[in-house]
């Protein structure tokens, strides 16, 4: 399964708070096995820590769960009392009702466009500190890349995204479509003065900065933008003392068009 295929909405079911999946999986396992031993590895206890998991859980239940048998051409093994056939028995009664209640959950959030599309780019994990929200304003294709302009979300400046013309067709991207620019805190300058010059960069985001979060060798500086998005650089921390960075400070953040990666939805 992809990441693209998880579902929005996940929840881990618990019974009295600690009886879990894995829990389970050991009792299924000795309903199929009558082995302790085997069932513990198929669950990923130790023989030791199943037995202490189903002391714990006979604790809870007040009845106890397992019975030794002895004799037979196996000599022996295990097997769920009444009482832990019940326990697995409601548990999967429960599992499939808690399945149904999320997707139920599921269905009524796809009736809600714009919160299914707030979680959804809350579910995209990327180590990129910077996501900056937006629609395709404009799209130039070139001979080798393309030139994106997004129009980042609540207003404010746009943003350029250079790609590769084959991964702009890849992408299938289009003006109007909706889209995420993730750019690393480490491809972030911070300019508080250009002192008469003009750089390349096709990125130039003017804001304030909100915040400075000192680290022992560098420093994430926060910078809120007009329209309210935010920018994070990563800046060393002499850096951080030559120029005198602190709350309130005007500043702009620049990135080449290159340093942006781009994202749409499928």
């Amino acid at each position: 399964m992809t990441d693209a295929d998880q579902p929005l909405l996940q929840g881990e079911l618990r019974l009295a708070g600690r009886l879990d999946a894995r829990f389970f999986d050991l009792l299924a396992a000795l309903a199929l096995t009558g082995s302790l031993q085997k069932s513990a590895r198929v669950a990923g206890y130790s023989y030791k820590g199943a037995w202490l998991v189903l002391q714990a859980a006979e604790a809870l239940t007040h009845a106890p769960l397992l019975e030794r048998t002895t004799g037979g051409a196996g000599g022996g093994g295990s097997r769920l009392t009444p009482e832990g056939q019940a326990l697995l028995a409601a548990w999967r009664t429960l599992q499939a009702r808690h399945a149904l209640f999320l997707r139920e959950q599921a269905d009524w959030l796809a009736t809600q466009p714009a919160l299914d599309t707030l979680l959804k780019r809350m579910a995209m994990k990327t180590t990129a500190r910077n996501q900056f929200t937006g629609t395709v304003q404009a799209v130039q294709p070139g001979p080798s890349t393309t030139l994106v302009r997004l129009a980042l979300t609540g207003g404010g400046p746009t943003l350029s995204v250079s790609l590769t013309t084959p991964a702009a067709e890849e992408l299938g991207v289009a003006i109007g479509q909706e889209a995420l620019a993730l750019v690393k805190a480490s491809e972030v300058v911070l300019v508080t003065d250009f002192g008469g010059y003009r750089l390349s960069a096709r990125n130039q985001l003017a804001g304030t900065i909100a915040r400075v979060e000192r680290g022992a060798v560098s420093s994430l500086i926060g910078l809120t933008l007009p329209g309210g998005s935010t920018v994070t650089a990563s800046v060393t921390n002499d850096a951080v003392d030559g120029l005198g960075l602190a709350v309130g400070q005007p500043a702009t953040a620049c990135f080449k068009a290159y340093a942006a990666m781009l994202a749409v939805r499928n």
